[in-house]
């Protein structure tokens, strides 16, 4: 179906009392709106696309073209015209309203119960904990270098809690009969979350890139006269 040929120009400056009809083209996803709903937010980047003061792209139908994926954009549609919030798929949805800075709609997705835990609670203790986001990418590191004709890689994770920990740290990790050089430490952190709170994150995230993980508590031998330490766990990635 072809539309009637009009300028991004003549469309974008169609006088009121109606808003004119604008046909979209987001990745290959077919939209029609009205100019007034996409200028709603007016420090949007929709607003702004739209704003008169630059030309957009159009395809061949001549359809306004967004070169970016489309499948959430409906959603973000829904808000401008009615204010209605998704019900599925929230966190695309809050990533696509962040691209485009339609804030309200950021705020009304992050007080929603699948943002609000993960950005008030889940980030928050992630931030107090050291090098967090540096750990993880070595961890990766580590296991892609050891992947090499395998179908596990191994590698040791030490987590101290708290500063009380960390003093027992050099005894432990002498104690410890794997390679000491290439375990990955985490902690100590002001929070309440425990090492097993921790240990779900680093699955988690790791996980989220695609990855299969598994962590166990590492079971150190103890002779009679030493101190038995929790703070080592093994870190498996399953390749095939």
């Amino acid at each position: 179906m072809s539309f009637p040929e009009q300028t991004p120009e003549k469309l974008i400056s169609s006088a009121a009392p109606f808003s004119p009809v604008v046909h979209l083209n987001v990745g290959g996803h077919l939209f029609s709106s009205t100019m007034s709903t996409l200028r709603r937010h007016p420090d949007s980047k929709l607003a702004e696309m739209f704003n008169g003061q630059i030309k957009p792209r159009t395809d061949a139908q001549g359809r306004f073209f967004i070169d970016r994926d489309g499948s959430h954009f409906g959603a973000l549609l829904e808000f401008m015209r009615s204010e209605t919030l998704p019900t599925e798929n929230i966190e695309e949805v809050h990533q696509e309203a962040l691209f485009y800075n339609i804030t309200a709609l950021i705020k009304r997705l992050e007080e929603t119960p699948q943002l609000f835990g993960e950005l008030v609670g889940r980030q928050q203790f992630l931030s107090r904990v050291p090098h967090y986001q540096e750990n993880i990418e070595v961890l990766i590191r580590i296991a892609r270098a050891e992947a090499v004709a395998a179908r596990r890689s191994t590698i040791m994770i030490c987590v101290l809690p708290s500063k009380d920990d960390v003093g027992f740290y050099e005894d432990a990790i002498s104690c410890l009969e794997a390679d000491k050089e290439s375990v990955v430490t985490f902690g100590p952190w002001t929070a309440s979350p425990s090492a097993r709170d921790l240990l779900d994150c680093v699955k988690m995230d790791i996980e989220s890139q695609g990855y299969r993980v598994e962590i166990q508590p590492h079971v150190m031998e103890r002779s009679f006269m030493s101190r038995s330490y929790d703070y080592f766990y093994r870190l498996t990635f399953t390749w095939w």
